[in-house]
């Protein structure tokens, strides 16, 4: 039986394992591809023995005797490993005791002794059950996520011709920078014999996505009959499904559609691929991950504008926001142009966007955190984003609905902080069956078409006839009916 002496008792060590079964063999293989400072306890003198034989530091002790830390070396990192809960307890308070500034690693043997562990003071407590079935989760998911880009690149590699890759109306980064994704994998896939063209509909108005567009030289081209035509193959990025947010109509035939927004009733099952991950902060980061998964080159300009798209999805990554996220962002951030960034991201303002913005602060009405703006005629609408996002900062507000009517249509945005309403849910409601709305528990947009009511000349007085049916409901379905209005 090996003593204190032989271990050399006095000065410092790198690592103390207390407990060796076959959790800690595993660990003091892993941490000898480091270093052999380690030193072993365990109250079991044939394995001490059998350590020993094999030439390492191990020494008896009874873990859970308050003596059993008592003249060794003092030890850099702790892991207390052993197979009895009630020993792995008693050496965490002893060593948290005698080596404060040690990191301590403790193993659980259940979720109480977890529970005791961290209360104790380990640093880290690992409970083998929930590690596996973490791990085991995490590959399957890898798994998945590799076969559904590798069925992606089979089904691009087997066509030929033109794909026109279709971008939601009035497209962000996140669905322009999709669509640019897509097209090298569609490259790549085919051998350069699928030609992918980038379309949108509607306009880019906000001055950061002009940058973005402009900057980065991206070739997209309004949407047209003899386009649409032209095109052998359909891809939707960033969109559900044809004829939500883009301007197909809601039979059109598409091949493939990548989102991250949850379908609604459209029927996909006649389309070729359709990857739709509502989990995710950004369609970005879902073509990152095929990028990833099939190893393809990402060149700079690509790499700029995923990053970009996953930033402005996840607003600078504080809305949601997922680990797999952060992940691609830090995957996609050293290939990046970081002056390209920080000019997209400081762009001029326009002062249409400004007059806007002071129409909403300047109109504002309030009822219990309730903020709702008309900033009226307005040419663009991406402004009206920027004024609800600037406006849910205001003191007592917990919710922003901005409006404003465009030749086209009547465009609302929402902000939300209550955690009380999901701001998607209630516009989807507001305006099931009279326009088109949805979004996220704290971000979410709706839009009526005018349609019929397009060539009134005077649109302020038409948004005024329109309106209060509308803003009745959404008041109706948040419970404010009966609230008083004042001003903040």
């Amino acid at each position: 039986m090996a003593d204190a002496a032989q271990t050399g008792s006095s000065g410092k060590i790198k690592y103390l394992i207390c407990g060796c079964g076959s959790t800690g063999y595993n660990v003091v293989e892993e941490l000898l591809k480091e270093t052999d400072s380690i030193l072993i306890l365990d109250k079991d003198e044939k394995r001490v023995q059998d350590l020993l034989d094999q030439k390492y530091q191990a020494i008896v002790r009874e873990l859970k005797d308050p003596a059993a830390l008592d003249e060794l070396p003092v030890p850099e990192v702790i892991f207390v490993l052993s197979n009895d809960k009630d020993a792995n307890l008693a050496v965490v308070r002893t060593a948290k005791a005698k080596y404060p500034s040690a990191h301590l690693i403790a193993r659980a043997t259940d979720p109480v002794s977890k529970n005791q562990l961290e209360a104790a003071g380990a640093d880290v407590v690992l409970y083998p059950q929930e590690v596996i079935a973490k791990t085991a989760v995490l590959r399957i998911r890898r798994l998945s996520s590799s076969r559904i880009a590798r069925r992606l690149y089979t089904l691009l590699g087997s066509w030929e011709g033109t794909m026109g890759i279709i971008a939601h109306t009035n497209p962000d980064p996140d669905s322009v920078s999709s669509a640019m994704a897509l097209a090298v994998i569609a490259h790549d896939a085919s051998g350069g014999k699928l030609v992918s063209r980038i379309l949108y509909d509607g306009t880019i108005g906000h001055q950061e996505n002009r940058a973005f567009v402009n900057l980065l030289d991206i070739k997209m081209e309004q949407i047209t009959p003899e386009l649409l035509s032209a095109c052998d193959h359909l891809a939707l990025v960033d969109s559900s499904g044809p004829g939500v947010n883009n301007a197909l109509g809601k039979d059109a035939r598409v091949n493939i559609i990548i989102d991250h927004h949850k379908n609604g009733t459209h029927d996909t099952s006649k389309v070729d691929f359709v990857d739709i991950r509502p989990g995710m902060g950004a369609t970005a980061s879902i073509m990152t991950q095929y990028l990833q998964e099939l190893d393809i080159p990402v060149d700079t300009k690509v790499a700029t504008a995923l990053l970009y798209g996953i930033r402005a999805d996840t607003r600078d990554f504080r809305r949601n926001i997922t680990p797999q996220d952060f992940n691609y962002a830090a995957f996609l951030l050293p290939l990046t142009d970081r002056d390209i960034l920080d000019k997209i991201m400081s762009p001029a303002v326009s002062q249409e966007t400004l007059e806007v913005i002071g129409s909403a602060i300047q109109d504002r009405e309030v009822v219990s955190g309730y903020l709702f703006a008309n900033v009226g005629y307005l040419r663009n609408r991406d402004a009206v984003p920027q004024a609800a996002d600037l406006l849910i900062n205001l003191e007592g507000v917990n919710t922003a609905i901005i409006y404003g009517i465009t030749d086209t249509s009547i465009i609302f945005s929402g902000r939300n902080r209550d955690i009380r309403i999901h701001i998607g849910k209630v516009l989807e409601e507001a305006f099931k069956g009279i326009g088109e709305a949805g979004g996220h528990a704290t971000m979410a947009a709706a839009v009526i078409p005018l349609t019929y009511f397009s060539m009134v000349k005077d649109k302020e007085e038409l948004l005024d006839l329109i309106i209060e049916p509308i803003l009745k409901r959404i008041r109706r379905i948040v419970g404010l009916e009966d609230e008083a209005k004042h001003e903040v």
